[in-house]
């Protein structure tokens, strides 16, 4: 019986449907056709190739020059239950040999091997041996001498499949392919007859941003301490910046890892866990060093130094965002750059051909950096993309900076510069500009010119910046050789006034997709359970997938099913676990979900509130059945139903179990523990009163009560502010002191004001507060459950809070 590719994506993979192009390029492979696929970094590659290696008869041989993304793709295929292993230089003896058994006894659908081993005797005699389906080539673009990243062992590769008895299905793909690579690549891996797809280079989720002239290790740093809980990348043209980077954020106490070449194998192989895992938020490399990162969940790349070329450029902003989430991509641009990949690119080949593409795709990677227009319009029609219209999602469509007339400033520094008759690198324009005594300057009679001191006002940093953007934007020049600042036609111009020059500040966010408690929660199962197994925590589920989880609220085996991301084999191993975080979630905040789509036709078009004033009088004979019921099972009022409940209930009189469902929070357990009561209590008041109460469905509206429009954390505070006490309020509200004092802390955080008056001392001792602070110092101060969770069980949350309120928020 035939396998359906659908059922196999759904099964093993999670996802209902395939993705722009993929769904074509694994008909022409499962219909025996060979196969050029040129797809945009996250765009879904391996899933093109794996489909049908799980479909064909025989096994599918992956070749990949990068080891380490070997490694994360067959763990994550493993896990999925297909069975699948590599080889590569980083395996022992007795590793390599465990796989060349595997081979021999069909145990594996999938290979992944690096170019190198095809030349290997050994490999070549096991492979032979067995039925090869596909062949599938990642990167292809490395067998071509004109890509932007060749290897000469992909030449290799013709002749590997030319020794395999039977000719497989050849499958090719690659991120970044010019008309020129493209047919390199047929042509050396002599393709037969192949479908050819170029799916578009375009990632709408990503923002591009390439920011210039200002001082880069500052920017940095503010930009990494803005985003400290997002997975990022900091790519840089040299290990010595590399490492550079690396003691400076780690000066600044901030997680983080490197990786280029220069390091051991064990200290990179350390490096990439720490940051796959989730253990690391940042990890600085070098551009020259293929980390081959598999890792979804990659918020952000920042470019310390403008890469030698495009292809390079788009491949590696192409790990940002790979989830389809909103994610940042920055170039921090300055002329030196140019500087520093013209000397790279001097001492990575004599070959002078090959040194003269380098140079034309440095040219076109610096037009990149200098264009007005969109920055994403110039990248897509680089690779042959038209794109008509401004993506509004680049710095240049989109820049929140206020533009600013810096006219006279520019022609002053314009002016200094032709005063100073030669040319001179940007330091000693500085010191002119701001009156310096230093000696070379006095020597050569600077001090004497009429533009000596006249910018004190700038600091010399500022300056710096400023002088280095005019030259970024074409207003001055840079000697490339001497890296000396020279006057142009657009400079005379300024002087004349015949050019303006209007800058746009540069604007350093937070880059932050907005999460709920329950994401949270969710996150922390998935980082215990991939430390227990020791996986990365994106293998177990994605952040995309956590975030339809906490918005969908699905509680049972179908609903979770319909998640994207969770597949047959997953939720056998996972599934349960998150539904049970989910329940739990969703009756300790009384979330009435939503309802189904089908439903949705029938849903009256009317104002998004719903109104209900208490029945005071019959609120109060259901307070006496909850009580009654709390003095029987022994639990607290709150537990039984909510106050908030009852008063809904008094208001609206359902008369039926089936109308007992619209109230907020009450669910299909307390409806079985105490409905029936209510609803009898309910339907005696409405006959001794001879009320005939009109019933509306409430659905999805928001409820209020009595008029009461604030949220509780605004009731509470606005309470504290009137000299309530903390314990009568959680009394009245049913709420926790610890959620008070959590409002309490959320309020002074986000507004400063700390003249809330609270003894939070009460809440704890003095050896329970060396404990909490203790356990405060391992985790983060805003993971309450990790710290909860770090201590006995004695500490309650209140006393956290309290502690976290007392050396943290209230301390200044």
């Amino acid at each position: 019986m035939a396998i359906d590719k659908l059922e196999v994506l759904e099964k093993y993979f999670g996802y209902k449907s395939f993705r722009k192009g993929q769904e074509k390029i694994i008909d022409e492979i499962l219909n025996g056709r060979d196969v050029l696929a040129i797809m945009p970094t996250g765009g879904g590659k391996s899933l093109c190739y794996q489909v049908p290696a799980l479909i064909l008869d025989g096994i599918t041989i992956v070749i990949s020059p990068l080891i380490s993304l070997m490694k994360d793709q067959v763990d994550t295929l493993n896990l999925m239950g297909i069975n699948s292993a590599f080889l590569n230089s980083s395996l022992s003896t007795y590793e390599f040999n465990e796989v060349i058994n595997g081979i021999v006894n069909n145990k594996y659908k999938i290979i992944y091997v690096a170019p190198e081993r095809l030349h290997s005797n050994e490999f070549i005699t096991v492979i032979t041996q067995v039925k090869i389906a596909q062949l599938a080539i990642d990167e292809a673009h490395c067998v071509s001498q004109w890509g932007h990243d060749f290897r000469v062992s992909y030449k290799g590769i013709s002749t590997f499949i030319d020794k395999l008895i039977e000719r497989p299905i050849i499958t090719s793909f690659t991120a970044t392919a010019s008309e020129e690579v493209r047919n390199d690549i047929i042509n050396l891996l002599k393709l037969n007859d192949p479908k050819v797809f170029v799916t578009g280079f375009d990632r709408e989720n990503l923002r591009i941003n390439i920011v210039k002239g200002v001082e880069k290790r500052k920017f940095v740093l503010k930009y990494i301490k803005n985003n400290l809980k997002d997975s990022g990348v900091i790519y840089a043209a040299t290990r010595k910046e590399v490492d550079s980077l690396y003691e400076l954020l780690k000066k600044n106490n901030i997680n983080v890892g490197r990786y280029h070449a220069g390091l051991s194998n064990d200290e990179r192989i350390k490096y990439q866990e720490e940051f796959i895992n989730d253990d690391t938020s940042v990890i600085v490399a070098t551009n020259a060093f293929g980390m081959g990162i598999d890792k979804p969940n990659i918020r952000y790349v920042l470019h310390y130094n403008m890469p030698k070329n495009i292809e390079g450029y788009y491949q590696e902003i192409g790990r940002a965002g790979r989830d389809g989430e909103a994610s940042e991509c920055i170039m921090l641009f300055s002329p030196a750059d140019v500087i520093t990949q013209k000397y790279l690119i001097e001492v990575s080949t004599e070959d002078p051909i090959r040194k003269n593409n380098q140079y034309k795709k440095l040219q076109q990677m610096t037009g990149l950096v200098y264009i007005n227009n969109c920055y994403r319009k110039y990248l897509l029609e680089y690779f042959g993309d038209s794109y008509e219209k401004e993506c509004e999602n680049c710095s240049n469509c989109l820049n929140k900076g206020e533009v600013k007339d810096k006219t006279i400033d520019a022609q002053k520094v314009i002016s200094c510069i032709y005063k100073m008759k030669r040319s001179f690198g940007v330091g000693m324009i500085v010191d002119v500009l701001r009156g310096s005594k230093n000696k070379k300057l006095l020597s050569l009679g600077f001090d004497e010119l009429s533009t000596y001191g006249i910018m004190k006002n700038y600091s010399s940093d500022g300056l710096k910046e400023f002088i280095n953007i005019l030259i970024a934007h074409g207003y001055l020049d840079v000697n490339e050789e001497f890296g000396t600042v020279t006057l142009n036609n657009i400079s005379f111009k300024v002087i004349k006034n015949e050019v303006k020059v209007l800058l746009k500040d540069v604007s350093i966010e937070s880059n932050k997709i907005e999460i709920n408690d329950l994401f949270e929660k969710l996150r922390l199962l998935r980082q215990e359970i991939a430390k227990e197994e020791k996986k990365a925590p994106y293998m177990i589920f994605g952040d995309g997938t956590l975030r339809e989880m906490s918005i969908k609220y699905p509680i049972s085996k179908e609903e979770i099913l319909e998640i994207s991301g969770v597949g047959e084999i997953k939720y056998e191993r996972y599934g349960e676990k998150f539904i049970e975080v989910i329940k739990e979630y969703v009756i300790e905040n009384n979330i009435k979900k939503e309802v189904a789509a089908d439903k949705e036709e029938n849903i009256e078009i009317e104002d998004d509130y719903f109104e209900v004033n208490t029945n005071n009088e019959l609120l109060e004979k259901l307070l006496n059945i909850r009580q009654d019921f709390s003095n029987k099972l022994n639990l607290p009022v709150s537990m039984i139903i909510s106050k908030n409940s009852l008063k809904e209930i008094s208001g609206r009189y359902p008369d039926t179990l089936e109308k007992l469902k619209d109230i907020s929070g009450v669910g299909p357990k307390k409806i079985e523990s105490c409905g029936q009561q209510i609803i009898e209590a309910v339907n005696k008041y409405i006959i001794e009163k001879g009320i005939n109460p009109i019933w509306k469905e409430k659905k999805r509206k928001k409820l209020i009560i009595d008029g009461e429009t604030r949220s509780a954390s605004e009731i509470a505070l606005d309470k504290l502010n009137m000299g309530e006490d903390i314990e009568e309020i959680s009394e009245d509200m049913e709420i926790s002191i610890s959620t008070i004092l959590g409002y309490i802390t959320d309020y002074i955080k986000s507004t400063g004001d700390s003249s809330i008056k609270i003894d939070v001392e009460k809440y704890f001792d003095k050896e329970n507060e060396g404990m909490i602070l203790e356990a405060i110092n391992k985790n983060e101060i805003d993971k309450i459950q990790a710290i909860k969770k770090s201590l006995p069980d004695y500490i309650k949350y209140e006393a956290i809070r309290a502690v976290i309120l007392k050396n943290f928020i209230l301390k200044n």
